[in-house]
C-alpha cells in the first residue's frame, strides 16, 4: 500500500514542520515540538504554561543536493511546582533527535560520526562538504573523541602486543579482546609497569595471548599468576626457521668446503631428474668411448663397427657438437637456434622480446615455445660445472634445503646433496626444526621435553634454549586454539589510522577510531 510523502517525514521525530523555504544553495526548514506540553528537568512536573519563544538553528541531513537546515522554534514554560527552584524551564527535545544544546540533529551527528571515524579531520572535512555537510576538521575530531565508546564486557581472552609510535624510538601496547575480536585498550608505552597496572584492574582474564619478548610474560606473571600465557604461534614458526638460518650461517665454512667437491646421488634425485641424469650418464659414457678411440687414430668406421653407434653421432662426438646435458627435442626452433644463441650470448635472455623479434622474422610459434628454450638454456647453464662452483648465500641455501625435493632443479640438486654429505651436522639441525614446527602444526606437545634434551647438543640450541624458558607458554600455543595472530591485524589497522593522520594523533583520539562504535 503506498503512502503520501508528508512534510514531518523529512524531519527527525517528535517536530512538526510550520514552513519551508528552498532556494538554490540551501533549505530551510521551520520546526517545532508535536506535544502541547513539557516536563521540568528539575522535578519532572508536566507543564503547559508557555512563558516565552526563541529560534535554535541547528543543521540536518541535506536534501536533494543542498544543505538543510532546521529552524526550530523552542519554548519556555513555567514551571508551577511550589518547591521546585526552577520556575522558567525550556523544552527538551529527545535525545536522538535533537540533543540539549545541539547544533545538529542526532543523525545527523551520527553520520559526522562514522565520517571522523572513517577518514579523520581534514579529509572527512573535505568530503563532507561535498555531501552538504558543513562541518570542520575539528568538529569531526572533538564528535569522534566525545562519542568514542569504551568496552565494558568482562575479558576472559586478550592478546597483547606493542606497536610503533615511531619505529625504533617510541613504542606503546595494544590489547585486544580475542574472543569479541576487536581491541579494547591502547597504552602510551611498552614498560612492564604500565601492562602491569592495566592488567591488575580486570583479574577476570584467565587468558593472555603474548609475543615471546619477556617484557609482557613478566607482566602477566606479575599481574595475573593465575592466568595461562599463551606464544604467538607465528612467530614460534618464524623464530624455528631464524634459527636454522643462524645455523647454516655457523656452518658455512664446511658448506664451503663440502660444495668445492660435489658429487651426485642419484638416490636424492626426483624420477624425472634420475631419468635425466641417467641419460646424461649413458651419453657421457659413449661421448667418452668415442673420444679415446677417435685419440688412438681410430676411423670413424671401425668406432661405428666397434661401438654400434651411427656414424653420424660419432661424427658430432669427434666434431664436439655433443656437450649437451639436457637431451633437446625436434622443434619448430631448430633453424632459428643459431640466431637465438647469437642473442642469448650477447645478453638478450628475455623470452618474450626474443619471441617478439623471431615474429619479425617468420617465425610462427608460440611464446611458450621461446619461454621453454630459454628455460632450458638457463637450467643447462646452472647445471654447468663452473657454476656449481659458486656458493649460494645463506639464505637460499636454508632455502633450498627446506622445500620439497621435487621443487629443485638439477643444479640445485646437486649442490644441496653435497652439502648435506659433507655438513651432517646440518642435516641433523634442518630435522630438528621440521620436527618442532611438525609439532606446532599437529597440535602434539608429547615430545616437546624430549625434543628440548635432543636440540640442546645441536646447532639450534640457542632456540632450544628460549623454547625451554617459556616452556609452558609454548605448550600452550601448541594445544589452545588462541594465538597472537587477531592483535597483529590490528596493528596493520592501527598503523593505518595513524598514517591517515600523518602520524600526528593523541592516543584517545587513535583509541576512540581504532575502537569505533560500540557493536
Amino acid at each position: 500500500m503506498h503512502q503520501s510523502l508528508r512534510p514531518f517525514s523529512l524531519v527527525p521525530s517528535g517536530f512538526v514542520v510550520v514552513s519551508a523555504i528552498h532556494n538554490a544553495t540551501n533549505t530551510t526548514i521551520t520546526v517545532r515540538a508535536s506535544k502541547e506540553s513539557a516536563a521540568c528537568p528539575s522535578c519532572g512536573t508536566v507543564s503547559r504554561r508557555v512563558h516565552s519563544r526563541y529560534h535554535r538553528r541547528v543543521g540536518d541531513l541535506p536534501l536533494s543536493g543542498r544543505s538543510v537546515e532546521l529552524l526550530v522554534i523552542a519554548r519556555r514554560f513555567r514551571c508551577d511546582a511550589v518547591l521546585c527552584g526552577r520556575q522558567i524551564f525550556v523544552e527538551r527535545f529527545a535525545s536522538d533527535s535533537l540533543a540539549s544544546s545541539a547544533r545538529r540533529t542526532g543523525r545527523l551527528d551520527c553520520i559526522v560520526h562514522h565520517l571522523g571515524l572513517a577518514l579523520g579531520g581534514r579529509p572527512a572535512a573535505d568530503f563532507a562538504r561535498r555531501l552538504m555537510l558543513p562541518v570542520s576538521n575539528d568538529t569531526l575530531l572533538r564528535v569522534v573523541r566525545r562519542r568514542a565508546h569504551v568496552p565494558s564486557e568482562p575479558l576472559n581472552v586478550i592478546g597483547i602486543d606493542d606497536w610503533a609510535w615511531r619505529r625504533n624510538h617510541r613504542y606503546g601496547t595494544i590489547v585486544c579482546d580475542l574472543e569479541r575480536r576487536r581491541p579494547v585498550k591502547l597504552l602510551p608505552d611498552r614498560e612492564p609497569a604500565t601492562a602491569i597496572a592495566w592488567l591488575e584492574g580486570h583479574q577476570e582474564i584467565t587468558i593472555v595471548a603474548r609475543d615471546r619478548g619477556g617484557g609482557y610474560g613478566e607482566a602477566v606473571t606479575r599481574a595475573l599468576p593465575q592466568a595461562t600465557q599463551v606464544a604467538d604461534r607465528w612467530h614460534l614458526m618464524e623464530n624455528a626457521s631464524r634459527a636454522f638460518l643462524d645455523a647454516v650461517r655457523k656452518t658455512m665454512r664446511q658448506i664451503r668446503t663440502a660444495i668445492g667437491a660435489t658429487r651426485i646421488n642419484p638416490e636424492l634425485l626426483t624420477a624425472a631428474e634420475r631419468l635425466q641424469y641417467e641419460g646424461y650418464q649413458r651419453r657421457e659414457e659413449v661421448n667418452t668411448a668415442i673420444l679415446a678411440l677417435a685419440k688412438d687414430k681410430v676411423p670413424i668406421k671401425e668406432i661405428v663397427r666397434r661401438l654400434g653407434h651411427s656414424r653420424q653421432l660419432v661424427r658430432r662426438v669427434t666434431r664436439g657438437e655433443r656437450q649437451d646435458i639436457f637431451r633437446t627435442r625436434q622443434s619448430s626452433l631448430d633453424r632459428h637456434l643459431p640466431w637465438l644463441d647469437a642473442q642469448w650470448s650477447s645478453g638478450c635472455r628475455n623470452s618474450a622480446d626474443l619471441w617478439r623479434r623471431l615474429k619479425g622474422q617468420g617465425f610462427r610459434g608460440s611464446l611458450r615455445v621461446v619461454t621453454e628454450w630459454a628455460t632450458r638454456r638457463r637450467r643447462a647453464e646452472r647445471a654447468d660445472a663452473e657454476n656449481l662452483q659458486r656458493i649460494p648465500s645463506a639464505r637460499t641455501i636454508a632455502r633450498l634445503m627446506t622445500i620439497g625435493r621435487n621443487n629443485l632443479s638439477k643444479a640445485e640438486t646437486v649442490t644441496i646433496t653435497a652439502i648435506e654429505t659433507g655438513v651432517p651436522c646440518l642435516v641433523e639441525a634442518r630435522e630438528m626444526i621440521a620436527e618442532f614446527q611438525a609439532m606446532v602444526r599437529n597440535k602434539t606437545d608429547t615430545d616437546l621435553a624430549k625434543w628440548i634434551e635432543a636440540a640442546r647438543p645441536s646447532l639450534v640450541a640457542s632456540f632450544a634454549n628460549g623454547v625451554a624458558k617459556d616452556e609452558a607458554a609454548v605448550r600452550a600455543a601448541i594445544t589452545l586454539p588462541w594465538s597472537n595472530g587477531q592483535t597483529e591485524g590490528q596493528i596493520t589497522k592501527l598503523k593505518l589510522v595513524k598514517r591517515q593522520m600523518y602520524g600526528r594523533a593523541k592516543i584517545d583520539l587513535l583509541q576512540a577510531r581504532l575502537i569505533g562504535v560500540p557493536a
